[in-house]
Formats: structure tokens, sequence, C-alpha cells
């Protein structure tokens, strides 16, 4: 046997393995090497974006030019018998029924349930506007077995990504700034539903109050027309008066019955509708012991104008809504722009299944610019919707502050009127029941006919009437001016 047939076999032997460690110690210093390549490629131009970062783009909150009134036309500033508007106005009525259904409203109301939920959710859209500033990670695993032709392979990988969006426009940014002032407006939109129930149970009781009360007077405008009817009766049984004078006291006590009747169906109707404003069911009974007369009728201090805009939150909030207009016109313009991402990336691989010995290690660095190049328009016309919102929401906000300065002077205006209709009132009150006492009197003397018992009794009932709804008006202008002008509420940093 030749020495050249004996060297052969050798030569199929295969070479002795490394250790592993030398294989890992390679394997670390080839990627270490790849990694200190990128880093030299990419720093300088990293540098750069991040230089270039500072070029956000903005847009400046638009607000309406309005020449507002150094005064109101009914009441200018402060006097010494106004008293300035607080958190808890409604304390002011004296009624103690009032601040019970006031408080459990605010704390039980489904309406306002409904639009604390919504703040939550503005809270949440601000989170996660937030988080897209953040850089993204991911984590992947997975292992399997591949057998083509016979010939089986095996293979596990384990990988950790990291990706992050340079906003160098501030599109990012400005969706954040965007989601932040909606919620400052939700939670406006809550303040000023706080102040719509308050005032909606107020008047709402007041008009059951005032119900209750007119249905007091015409009971006893009933007992009153009943017992000039046996007064009637008796003249007539001793003939000294006629069937016709009989027959016009009955019909005047048929008409006082039938005038309960709706009276009592308004009041159960307004007694439902405050149930429901708390969350009550609407069979819910309330006190009945209070009367519009024990109740204090406030003098409120309006204020200035000028002071109208920090003391309302609906126009807080509607301010608050042109501020997400501005930053959404930005994220809109920044949209144009380019886009810049990088990317980073590590993981290990290894040739068997489910085992990670033996692993092969990668490490990648990337960074992408992309640049829309044809859209038909679509972000162009993005701008152009957002810069019309930011109109429409302009001209809202003014209409909102030309409606804020007529509900004040209204409610000025009317709190006057009533207050000197009441008092006109008052005395008309007293003629008619003086005269009514006359009338009856002359009447069983025989000497005035029925006809001035009847004028007197329809002049008393009206009278009582009227007074009980202008006590009811003025208590209901209080609420309207405490409304027009926030209850109390203020605006404490700028938007």
């Amino acid at each position: 046997m030749s020495s050249h047939m004996l060297r052969r076999p050798t030569m199929l032997i295969p070479a002795a393995p490394a250790p592993t460690g030398a294989r890992l110690s390679v394997k670390s210093a080839r990627a270490q090497s790849q990694l200190q390549l990128l880093r030299t490629r990419l720093l300088p131009g990293l540098l750069l974006l991040a230089f270039t970062a500072g070029c956000a783009l903005t847009e400046p909150i638009a607000r309406p030019d309005l020449d507002l009134p150094a005064q109101w036309a009914e009441a200018g500033g402060a006097s010494a018998a106004t008293a300035p508007v607080h958190d808890t106005w409604w304390q002011d009525f004296g009624s103690a029924p009032l601040d019970a259904l006031v408080a459990e409203a605010l704390a039980t109301a489904p309406d306002l349930r409904i639009q604390a939920e919504r703040v939550v959710q503005a809270e949440l859209a601000l989170r996660q506007a937030g988080a897209s500033l953040l850089p993204g990670l991911d984590l992947s695993a997975g292992s399997g077995a591949r057998n083509v032709d016979s010939n089986e392979t095996n293979s596990t990988s384990l990988s950790l990504g990291a990706s992050y969006e340079l906003d160098l426009w501030g599109r990012i940014a400005a969706g954040v700034d965007a989601s932040r002032a909606s919620l400052a407006a939700t939670r406006f939109d809550h303040d000023a539903a706080r102040l719509s129930m308050s005032a909606s149970v107020a008047s709402t009781w007041f008009q059951a109050l005032a119900l209750q009360e007119r249905l007091d007077i015409a009971r006893q405008n009933l007992a009153i027309a009943e017992r000039v009817l046996r007064v009637v009766q008796a003249r007539y049984d001793n003939g000294a008066a006629s069937a016709l004078e009989l027959s016009q006291q009955r019909a005047t006590v048929l008409n006082q019955r039938k005038a309960i009747e709706p009276l009592e169906v308004q009041l159960r109707q307004t007694r439902s509708a405050l149930a429901i404003l708390l969350g009550r069911n609407p069979q819910a009974d309330f006190p009945t012991d209070e009367r519009l007369a024990a109740l204090q009728v406030p003098v409120v201090d309006a204020g200035l104008p000028s002071e109208l805009l920090l003391r309302r939150p609906d126009l807080a909030a509607s301010e608050a809504r042109l501020a997400a207009a501005a930053a959404n016109i930005a994220a809109a313009r920044a949209a144009l722009l380019p886009g810049i991402s990088l990317s980073a990336g590590a993981g290990v691989g290894s040739a068997a299944l489910l085992s990670l010995a033996d692993t092969t290690r990668t490490l990648s660095i990337s960074a992408s610019v992309l640049q829309k190049i044809f859209d038909g328009g679509r972000l162009r016309a993005d701008v152009d919707i957002q810069r019309s919102r930011q109109r429409e929401l302009l001209e809202t906000h003014r209409r909102a502050i030309l409606v804020a300065l007529k509900e004040v002077e209204d409610a000025l205006a009317n709190a006057t009127r009533d207050a000197n209709q009441e008092t006109a009132q008052r005395e008309i009150l007293t003629e008619a029941q003086r005269s009514l006492r006359l009338a009856e009197l002359r009447y069983r003397e025989g000497a005035d006919s029925l006809l001035t018992v009847l004028d007197a009794q329809r002049t008393l009932f009206s009278a009582q009437d009227q007074l009980a709804q202008l006590r009811l008006a003025r208590l209901s202008d209080a609420v309207n001016l405490y409304r027009a002008l926030g209850g109390g509420w203020s605006r404490q940093e700028p938007i």
C-alpha cells in the first residue's frame, strides 16, 4: 500500500472545532466592529438632525377682535347692596332644601357623570398622543423546524428592536398640544355642566315652589268663592237675591275648581323633571313646606364686562378649542415636510430547536427619510381643512362672547323690571283684598250688587296669582344672572 493511499483518509477528517468561547469572542468582535462603523457614519447625521429639531412649525392662536363695553347698561360696578358671586351661590337664597338638592345633583346627576367620563377619555387621549414622543420597543422570539427534500433544518431566534421618529418639524408635539387643549376644553365643559346643573336644579325647585303656592292660592280662592256662594244662596232663599246672581256665583265656583287641576298636573311634571335631574325615580317625593315668601332674592354684583371672559367656563372651553385648532394646523403643515426615523435592533440566533446554544449575534442601526412626492393633494387639503375649522371656531367663539354679554344684560334688566313689578303688585294685592272685604260687606247689607263682588273676587284671584309668578320671576332672574356671570368660576391660568 502506497504512502499516497495512506494519507487520503487523513484529508477527509474535519478540523477540530474551536472552543465555544473563542467562537463567541470572534463574533462579538465582529459585531463591535460593525457597530463602530455605523456610529462613525451615522453620528454626524444624527447631530445634524438634533440641531434641526428646533425648527418646529408653530401656529398662533386666533382670538376675536371685540370692543367690549366699559359698563353694563343696567348696573355698573359694585355697590354696598350687592354681593360678589361665589361658587356656592345657591346658598344666598337661604333655602336648606335647595342646598341639599344641589349637593345631591353635583354628586349623582347622570349628566355630570357623562361629562366626567368625557374628561377621562380626553385624559387618555392626551396620554396616547404623548406616547408618540417616546421610542418604540419590540421583542420577538421564535423557534421552528423545516424539512426540505429530507433535509431538516432547525432555528431559534430572539431579537429586540427599537424605533424612533424624529419630530423635526413639531408634528407629533403639535398633536400633543392639540390633545392637551382638547383636554382643557373638556374640563371647562365639565365645569360649565356643573354650573348649568346647579342652575337648572335651582330654577326647577323654584318653579315647583311657585306652582305649589299658586295651587294653594287657587284652593283658597275656591274656598272664598264657596263662602260667597253660601251668602248668595241664603239671600236667594230669602228672596233678596235673584236667580241670575246665584247662577253667576255658581259659575265662579266652577271656574275656580277648573283652575286647580292644570296646576296640579304642572306641579307633578315639574317635580318629575327635578327628579330626573337628580337621577331619581320620576315619582320621587320632595319637601313641600317651603314658601316663596321665605326665600331671599340676592342682589348680585355683576362686575365689569371685560371680566366676563375669565368668569365663564363655556367661553374658556371655546378658547381652548381655538388653541387645539392652531395646534392641528401646525401638525398638518409639518406633515408636508420630510419625516426621519431611526431604528436599531439586536438579536441572537441558533441552529438548534428551542435552544440558544451556539448562538449567532446580530446588531443593526439605521436611519430613514420619507418624503411624500404625490398624494393627490391630500396633505395640502388637510391644512386647508384645519384652517377652515379654525375660522369656524373663531366665529363660534365670537358669537359665544356676544351671547354671554347679552345674557348678562338681559338678566340685569329683567331683575330690575321684575323687582319693580313685584313692589307694585304687592300694593295691588293689598287693595284687592280690601276691595273684596268691602264688596262682601256691602253685598250682605244690600248696598251693592253681586257684580261688584264678582269683580272684586276676580281682581283678588288675579293679583295673588300674579304676585306668585312675579316672585318666581325674581328668583329665576337671580339664578339666570348667577349663571350668566359664571357662578363664581374663574380661570386661573391662560390657555
